[in-house]
């Protein structure tokens, strides 16, 4: 079987290419994928897989049943999403879209399940169970996809017994692969305060309450209060080791001039870390800062967090049994113990209900100059990595199924 899946997958690598290509070349922003949407919907009729679209508007479930359908369920997730960033690469797949680009890799997982999903349905007569295959819209802004379609009740009808996901990772070469057992990566907080003071004229400081300074004060404030001590990102406080955290700032807008003080100052940032009691705690501990500072200067402040994605964790069992697969499957020496990440993921959701497994997939190539990283306007990826993914990916649900 295993000899098999890497012939099929080697055969299809060509047309993996051109889907993946067809989907950079054409993407569309979270919750706004209706063409990818058609374009995915097409190919599973081509594949004769039955599926249903139009969850949280442009999401797709679809079911590929083998011999004794019910005996086990295993979820698959490729998530559709580009982001608002101006493609800088020259390729003849650059995004015809200007100012939206795949910078994620959302491409590449989208292309490589229904890589996975050619495979195993040519495969359905030789395993038991039912592979559930999720095309998920919006993992790039919040609310995010997975949540919405929860609620929409993509985890029922069948319930899965256990989830995977892959991830682009362009920090390691093509055909090696990570995992992580346990917790892997951090929740999401989106932060917007309005910092209020009086404006006027620069020169007559007595006439006016600087809301740039009360701003100031407050970064500093909070920057001294989430100290971090890297790369462990663990929070100083005290004595006391916090769990890992993050908490930054982007963005400060405050629309003067030289001689011309605004009424106030807008700052938009980031909170990140791992553990949700600590995350309730901080929230309310950052909140009384900055609005002690302002009350003190003389201004207000209006701190709102926006609750964003759960930390993400890896069920030990899925995750060991897959990392055992993928060794299997690639080598040992081709598959890398993950350290923890700051970043976040909206797989999370799924993570949180059902026994999950969310892995890395190398798709970097020092020697050809593929290195960019996601979320830059030069991200690419080797292409051979999609043999490798779908390869992988179709290897790990019959290992899970039992096949």
């Amino acid at each position: 079987m295993k000899d098999k899946i890497k012939s099929l997958a080697h055969s299809a690598l060509p047309e993996i290419i051109a889907i993946r290509r067809y989907l950079h070349a054409n993407p569309e922003l979270s919750f706004e994928e209706f063409n990818t949407s058609d374009y995915i919907a097409s190919k599973l009729k081509e594949y004769t897989i039955p599926f249903k679209q139009g969850m949280v508007k442009t999401g797709i479930v679809a079911l590929i049943e083998g011999r004794n359908p019910s005996k086990k369920i295993v979820a698959l997730r490729g998530d559709m999403d580009a982001l608002p960033i101006l493609e800088k690469n020259t390729c003849e797949y650059k995004s015809k879209n200007e100012g939206v680009m795949h910078a994620c890799g959302h491409d590449v997982h989208s292309a490589s399940l229904l890589g996975v999903a050619k495979i195993l349905n040519e495969l359905k007569n030789e395993f038991e169970g039912t592979v559930k295959l999720i095309f998920q819209p919006g993992e790039e802004k919040l609310p995010g996809g997975a949540s919405l379609m929860i609620q929409e009740g993509v985890l029922e009808n069948p319930k899965p017994d256990s989830f995977f996901a892959q991830h682009v990772f362009p920090s390691m070469e093509t055909g090696k692969v990570g995992f992580r057992s346990g917790m892997y990566m951090a929740s999401t907080d989106e932060i917007y305060v309005t910092v209020k003071g009086k404006g006027g004229h620069a020169a007559m400081p007595n006439d006016y309450t600087n809301p740039l300074l009360i701003a100031s004060q407050i970064l500093t404030d909070l920057n001294k209060a989430f100290m971090i001590s890297p790369p462990s990102y663990s929070l100083l406080e005290g004595d006391n080791v916090r769990p890992p955290t993050v908490l930054a700032f982007g963005k400060i807008v405050g629309n003067g001039a030289t001689n011309v003080i605004p009424d106030e100052v807008k700052l938009e940032g980031t909170f990140r870390t791992m553990d949700e009691n600590w995350r309730k705690e901080a929230h309310k501990k950052m909140k009384s800062i900055a609005e002690e500072i302002a009350e003190r200067m003389g201004g207000q402040c209006d701190f709102v967090i926006e609750h964003g994605y759960p930390f993400l964790v890896n069920d030990e069992k899925v995750t060991n049994r897959a990392r055992s697969a993928a060794e299997d499957f690639l080598g040992k020496e081709n598959v890398e113990e993950l350290p923890l990440r700051m970043t976040a993921e909206d797989f999370s959701f799924f993570s949180q209900q059902i026994p999950s497994c969310f892995y890395r997939l190398g798709t970097g190539n020092i020697s050809k100059g593929i290195t960019s990283g996601v979320h830059t306007a030069t991200f690419d990826i080797d292409e051979k990595a999609l043999e490798v993914g779908v390869g992988l990916m179709a290897w790990l649900t019959l290992s899970e199924l039992g096949a």
